[in-house]
């Protein structure tokens, strides 16, 4: 039986994960679960699930919770509580937190030796070089639950990376795959939040209608499998079958097919080195005859040539991406600016000076909570 630390239990990948335990729960208790805001789901999941402890968002919400048997925390303070609760039981982390709060919580789990399976892409994003080093610090693994990441991790299974001439990251190409940059002038909220093959949540769909999602996972990349970003290239592929593909230097291709359904990377992730048995129909390749590619051009998907920049630029340049995003898209959400406003903003914070290349955690959180608020500050009002 594996403990289970679930960041984010109200979101889609937070759903996805119960979905997996509870399909397994003679593998998996959920011991700790943080529920953000939604305490009318999350009082159904604490009742089923029964955690010991469960973080809320805020201290007010703690009253509205039913369930008076498991201990409630609250605010950024409770998600590390959460992380580190119980510090030598058999356990993971699963941090499918959405946005820069989930750094915080990574760092905490993997300081008290606690494996991580990660779905919070703005931990890599923001502090990829220094997660590398407390994971070989405190001799502690990292399992990605991005699709995407999984395939190529299963893809460079007892290879020698020495021997990767590519890895190629598939992208379904968002809400707005077929519009020019014309089109996208008067795009709506509602336009953008209609994702073609994947369930998400609101944020991360937008970052995969400007394509920042793909640029995060070639950042992401880039850090777990040790990768520099010549050799990580991106690639249309409409279907969401082949998730990603890794090119050897002897011109073979390797690929992880299957349907787009995110359970089966996390299933893997907490799971790891076994394929658990999955009920549920598998990929038909009868019926899936046919696979398009065509190329994301950066001159139409501006925020993937971003991500490029700042991952080789490195330093505090990926946090100012980060952040710059997470505002902006935050003020999308509140329809308070357009759609094309999102990658101005990005480019007028990246072209700033980041002169810092070694920062530290503190130093990373503290950019982040500038450049956000600054924004939300300067843009809110703007149309």
């Amino acid at each position: 039986m594996k403990n289970i630390y679930l960041l984010g239990a109200c979101g889609s990948i937070g759903i996805q994960t119960l979905d997996v335990i509870r399909q397994n729960s003679d593998k998996y208790k959920v011991i700790g679960m943080s529920v953000g805001r939604d305490i009318s789901l999350a009082n159904k999941l604490i009742n089923e699930f029964n955690p010991q402890i469960v973080c809320v968002r805020e201290e007010k919400h703690s009253t509205l919770i039913e369930n008076k048997n498991c201990k409630i925390v609250y605010g950024d303070d409770g998600l590390i509580s959460i992380a580190t609760y119980n510090q030598n039981d058999n356990a993971i982390l699963v941090n499918a937190l959405v946005g820069s709060v989930g750094l915080k919580p990574t760092v905490e789990s993997i300081k008290i030796k606690r494996d991580v399976a990660l779905a919070n892409k703005e931990t890599l994003v923001m502090a990829g070089d220094l997660i590398n080093k407390l994971l070989e610090e405190y001799k502690v693994k990292l399992y990605p639950i991005d699709s995407e990441h999984s395939a190529i991790w299963q893809c460079l299974n007892g290879e020698n990376v020495e021997d990767v001439k590519r890895i190629i990251i598939t992208a379904s190409g968002g809400s707005f795959r077929d519009k020019s940059l014309n089109d996208l002038k008067s795009v709506t909220l509602k336009d953008a939040l209609k994702h073609p093959n994947w369930s998400m949540g609101k944020k991360i769909t937008i970052d995969s209608a400007t394509m920042m999602n793909k640029g995060f996972e070639v950042i992401e990349a880039h850090h777990l499998f040790k990768i520099p970003y010549e050799k990580i290239d991106t690639i249309m592929h409409k279907e969401s079958i082949i998730h990603s593909l890794v090119e050897y230097n002897d011109l073979s291709v390797k690929a992880i097919l299957g349907t787009p359904d995110m359970r089966i990377p996390i299933m893997y992730a907490i799971s790891y080195p076994y394929h658990l048995k999955y009920d549920v129909p598998g990929l038909d390749l009868l019926k899936s005859n046919s696979l398009n590619f065509r190329e994301l051009s950066h001159e139409r998907f501006k925020c993937l040539a971003y991500a490029y920049e700042a991952g080789k630029k490195g330093g505090l340049y990926p946090v100012a991406l980060n952040a710059a995003n997470e505002a902006a898209v935050n003020l999308f959400l509140q329809e308070k600016i357009s759609f094309l406003k999102i990658e101005e903003i990005i480019r007028a914070y990246l072209d700033k000076d980041y002169s810092n290349n070694n920062p530290t955690i503190e130093e990373i959180i503290q950019l982040d909570k500038n450049i956000q608020t600054e924004i939300l500050n300067n843009y809110g009002g703007l149309r």
